[in-house]
């Protein structure tokens, strides 16, 4: 049953990728159902470190993702696509475009990611193989 919840970042556990060959990104899960009295939205915090020669490979899942840019600036790549992205801007990323976004600034990017799922468990991230 759903619940009213107010959740602070500083108090969600910090998760990376198991294989460092999907990307340096960082994240926190805020509001997701197989941790929260929620359904229906899972939303969270991720951060890409600046500098990075490799920011890890382009990836697809089935639901679409909504992305808020907070802090730092980069490039959105979606389906060969690139868009310069600021804080402040919002992207829409339908669902199985391939996407990622590469940090191009100095300091560390950070953005709000949303889906339209109960569970980041829902998301089942596909990444090239080879």
């Amino acid at each position: 049953m759903d619940q009213p919840l107010v959740v602070h970042e500083h108090d969600v556990e910090l998760e990376r990728w198991d294989d460092p060959g999907r990307g340096p990104v960082v994240w926190r899960t805020l509001v997701s159902s197989d941790r929260t009295p929620t359904s229906g939205l899972t939303i969270g915090i991720a951060e890409l470190p600046a500098g990075l020669s490799d920011p890890g490979p382009a990836h697809r899942h089935a639901p679409p993702e909504v992305y808020f840019v907070l802090a730092g600036e980069g490039v959105m790549d979606i389906d060969g696509v690139l868009t310069p992205v600021q804080a402040n801007t919002a992207v829409f990323i339908p669902g199985m475009a391939a996407h990622r976004l590469v940090n191009t600034g100095t300091s560390t990017l950070r953005l709000l990611y949303a889906f339209g799922v109960d569970s980041f468990s829902d998301v089942t991230y596909l990444f090239p193989t080879g």
